[in-house]
């Protein structure tokens, strides 16, 4: 496990790295998405075949309910049971964001307000490469379901008997065999049997990610989805914790970002003897045994202010505070999801706790937090002005109006008066 000190240039490689543009992944995503929207159904099985090694047909795309109530029988009921428990958390998480409609009065005869209603239609991307991750299911549905959304499809290559028995513990019964650009192509431009979907939510690959790009100017998109990535931010802890927390997030993808920072010396190298440690006892084929070598390090900063400012402009997907203490959860104010204290295992948050851990990377967590309720409904304004409200507005209106050149704007009030 390498350590590097944290210095202006380190901090700008590490920036630069996650914000290169995969210009690569575009190309590809481009070509598989004209495919799909120019032939439909075809472009999809012809994909699946050759990226997923799929033989499917029109009908065979589609999972049947009696394909998930069998796989459902052969899940085992402690595995059962810790879906439905991570469920219920999720979705008390998620009734507590829900937004809600409102109306005021702001002056006599004016009255403005909220009406919040679901989108009508999602689709669902769930990760399908070494594991089909069921618990983005959870993640992915259950806000949209609180939200009221109607109808919920979700695509997958390769459904795993756990993701079916979720699905049906949830009455989600539109899931496809289908998975990568063609999947997010499919959902944005609808195909022969795929319905066009308003937005589409979930991580996913390097194409993916490219795909849901593309297509944005087409349909909606929760966020952009790169390398899972996790920042560690510790003055001092167990080594062993820290490690476990870099394997954790290290060993979803090859292209995964773990890092630590911290003004400790000492802490560093224990850190990074327990990562080589604890990494000997995974298999080669692990993920972890890449990334740890292509994008992650351990950070040694001159002061633990220079590693509050690190983390800060780094606005990481995972951060991490094994040492919690108030002044430094206040000053570290960017990140998708935060884990404080030595027993907030990251895990517990990929699964449990009832947050959801599809969560914005590559420094979009200066702009907005993790999926939620509210990335499934519209907040529309309404206004109801009255004759009166009319007469007490409409010098305002007329006067701003005419200020900015727009009279069809002016006489559109004074027509009324």
């Amino acid at each position: 496990m390498r350590i590097l000190k944290l210095t202006d240039a380190v901090t700008e490689k590490f920036l630069a790295r996650r914000s290169s543009h995969d210009a690569a992944a575009e190309r590809i995503a481009a070509r598989i998405l004209a495919d799909v929207r120019k032939n439909g159904d075809a472009a999809l099985i012809r994909w699946a075949q050759r990226l997923d090694g799929l033989r499917l047909t029109q009908k065979s795309m589609w999972i049947t309910r009696a394909e998930i109530r069998a796989a459902s029988r052969g899940v085992p009921r402690d595995l059962m049971r810790a879906i439905e428990h991570a469920a219920r958390n999720i979705r008390r998480v998620a009734e507590e964001q829900r937004p809600h409609s409102w109306t005021i009065t702001v002056e006599p005869g004016v009255r403005v307000g909220q009406r919040v209603t679901p989108i009508e239609t999602i689709g669902c991307y769930i990760p399908g490469g070494r594991f089909s991750l069921f618990s983005t299911l959870l993640m992915t549905a259950i806000p949209a379901q609180v939200a009221g959304v109607k109808r919920i499809l979700v695509a997958c290559p390769k459904p795993s008997p756990a993701l079916l028995a979720a699905a049906e513990f949830l009455g989600v019964t539109e899931i496809a065999r289908m998975g990568g650009a063609q999947a997010i192509g499919a959902f944005a431009y609808g195909t022969q049997s795929v319905p066009r979907v308003e937005k589409i939510c979930g991580p996913g690959n390097r194409y993916v990610t490219a795909a849901k790009r593309i297509v944005s100017n087409d349909c909606a998109m929760d966020m952009p989805a790169g390398p899972t990535e996790v920042l560690i931010l510790a003055t001092g802890g167990s080594p062993r914790y820290i490690a476990a927390d870099f394997l954790a997030q290290a060993e979803h993808d090859p292209d995964a970002v773990a890092l630590l920072v911290t003004p400790s010396a000492n802490l560093a190298k224990a850190v990074a003897a327990e990562v080589d440690k604890q990494l000997r006892d995974l298999p080669k084929s692990n993920p972890a045994w890449t990334s740890l070598q292509l994008a992650s390090a351990i950070l040694v900063s001159p002061s633990l202010d220079a590693a509050i400012r690190f983390a800060n402009r780094m606005a990481p997907e995972h951060l991490s505070i094994p040492n919690t203490n108030k002044r430094l959860v206040e000053l570290l104010s960017e990140a998708g999801s935060v884990f404080l204290g030595p027993w907030s295992a990251q895990p517990i948050g990929d699964y449990a706790s009832g947050t959801n851990h599809v969560l914005p990377t590559s420094g979009w967590a200066h702009a907005r937090g993790g999926l939620s309720v509210t990335d499934f409904v519209k907040c529309s304004s309404t206004q109801e002005i009255s004759r009166a409200g009319l007469k007490r507005l409409a010098p305002v209106v007329t006067a701003m109006a005419r200020a900015e050149g727009l009279e069809a704007h002016a006489r559109a009030v004074e027509v009324r008066q």
